[in-house]
């Protein structure tokens, strides 16, 4: 069985390597070492990890983080290359379900802020296991967005989510919907068809974990 988790992390701290600390992301903000100490919060902090979906810790966290990206530059990357096998988020039975939808974004995260990136082929494989992120993911994340939404992945599938009115489709590969509805729309190689207004507020909603 194919090790996406595994060989995505691979690719990015591989590519993190290459650019160095200072290079871009695409995330507001942060260069590829802060997205490396980001990573190695969550895995081996669960302390300061919390701070990623609960509110009230978010400042602790944050704090936190940036006190570990201050740290030497070949020991964070070696700790995002080797993740701790007693942690929740990165041992043998849970690295799969946990990181592989994780390392995916944070890899693209880094490629697309480089100058003439591309959009990878990816293995059919990889594909249907970001549609069913993807989907997943749709419901979720588009439940009450104001339109009949229908989220499609050609030679895959599609779901219906939405409040429900006017109809809108979202199209695009998995990997392209995954970037998309996690907010990052304006890096992700999808198409909106419905009315332009509608289009325009679904590609500038606040999206994402």
């Amino acid at each position: 069985m194919p090790r996406y988790a595994r060989s995505e992390r691979q690719a990015l701290t591989d590519l993190m390597s290459g650019l160095g600390p200072d290079a871009p992301t695409i995330n507001e903000g942060w260069t590829v070492r802060d997205l490396a100490a980001h990573l190695v919060v969550r895995e081996r902090r669960p302390d300061a990890a919390a701070g990623l979906v609960l509110a009230p810790l978010r400042d602790r966290g944050e704090r936190i983080r940036r006190q570990v990206a201050a740290g030497d530059w070949a020991q964070l990357l070696d700790q995002v290359r080797h993740p701790p096998v007693w942690s929740p988020m990165s041992n043998p039975l849970t690295d799969e379900l946990a990181n592989m939808m994780e390392f995916f974004i944070h890899h693209e995260d880094v490629r697309r802020a480089q100058p003439q990136w591309q959009p990878r082929q990816l293995p059919a494989e990889l594909d249907q296991a970001l549609w069913r992120r993807s989907s997943t993911l749709a419901r979720m994340a588009l439940r009450r967005f104001p339109a009949q939404l229908t989220v499609v992945a050609p030679g895959h599938g599609e779901v219906a989510t939405g409040r429900g009115g006017e109809p809108l489709r979202l199209v695009g590969a998995p990997g392209e919907l995954i970037l998309f509805l996690s907010g990052r729309q304006r890096v992700a190689q999808v198409e909106i068809d419905g009315a332009p207004g509608l289009a325009d507020r679904l590609r500038d909603a606040k999206l994402g974990f």
